[in-house]
């Protein structure tokens, strides 16, 4: 096992990648076999994915585990993981390499786990073993969706619109990954009421500016509450938490830190979007 890691550390090092398309290897939703755990993959272009591990439970649905991101940035391959209710929401970030027929991703500095492995059996099968050292367990992943198999005309809904799935970028479960920003009360107590009116007007007027640039879909301030939470944003069409970071802080209110944000991977309805040409319609 040692040296299979050193082995697979050196292939990432020496920057050995095989070029493939990342969307045809994980697309879709893979269950692991014997169990009602699941991992599942949307295609956000042939060389960047958004997915998320659930737990299903009869009586209690899915329980989203964590949520992952993986991508190619200029020949850099790199899976990040987001698990909930560990390391205060932050993601953990891996250093991939790829061959034939196989994934892996590394982060020797973690503590568990430092290696994931995805390694294709068939197109709709995978080999998958997570470890640490001499602590390693894997299983297999099957594919339950599959553009290879065959689909029964009976289960097709003939009120499906490719062109318009297409347009908002849909799954084949109609949705797609957002994220979704609370906002809270920032570390800046000033009674400066000039300075907090100019930046509140400045934040209203950040929020147009966004949602006319088609990234800010969604926003709204909360009633009052015992968590200071102030309100909400769900974006969409931005590439990554950093970029998100980087527009968030265009808004007055939260440079002056007035206000504060937190950071949240989401998964909805691809059609969220749709509602914002109504919402003029109906204010007066």
């Amino acid at each position: 096992m040692k040296n299979l890691l050193t082995f697979l550390s050196l292939l990432v090092v020496q920057g050995v990648y095989a070029q493939q398309n990342i969307s045809s290897f994980f697309s879709g939703t893979w269950k692991v076999e014997g169990k009602e755990l699941y991992e599942h993959w949307d295609r956000l272009s042939d060389h960047h994915l958004k997915g998320f591990s659930y737990r299903f439970s009869a009586g209690q649905g899915n329980s989203t585990i964590e949520y992952l991101d993986v991508k190619d940035a200029n020949g850099k391959l790199v899976l990040e993981a987001t698990v909930l209710g560990q390391n205060e929401g932050k993601a953990i970030q891996f250093e991939g390499s790829s061959g034939k027929d196989y994934y892996v991703f590394l982060n020797p500095e973690h503590d568990f786990p430092k290696k994931i492995l995805y390694k294709k059996i068939s197109a709709d099968t995978m080999h998958v073993a997570v470890g640490a050292g001499e602590k390693e367990h894997s299983f297999k992943m099957i594919r339950q969706v599959s553009t290879s198999n065959p689909v029964s005309t009976a289960a097709v809904d003939t009120t499906y619109d490719e062109a318009l799935a297409q347009k908002l970028k849909a799954d084949e479960r109609g949705m797609k990954s957002y994220f979704f920003v609370v906002l809270k009360t920032g570390t800046n107590q000033t009674k400066d009421k000039n300075l907090i009116n100019e930046s509140f007007s400045g934040h209203m007027a950040n929020i147009n500016r966004l949602v006319k640039e088609d990234k800010l879909i969604v926003a709204g301030p909360f009633g009052k509450n015992q968590d200071n939470y102030r309100g909400l944003f769900i974006f969409h069409n931005v590439a990554n938490e950093s970029e998100l970071e980087i527009i968030l802080n265009t808004d007055p209110a939260i440079k002056n830190s007035l206000l504060d944000f937190r950071i949240y991977p989401w998964y909805g309805s691809a059609a969220l979007p749709m509602y914002l040409p109504f919402s003029k319609k109906i204010s007066r």
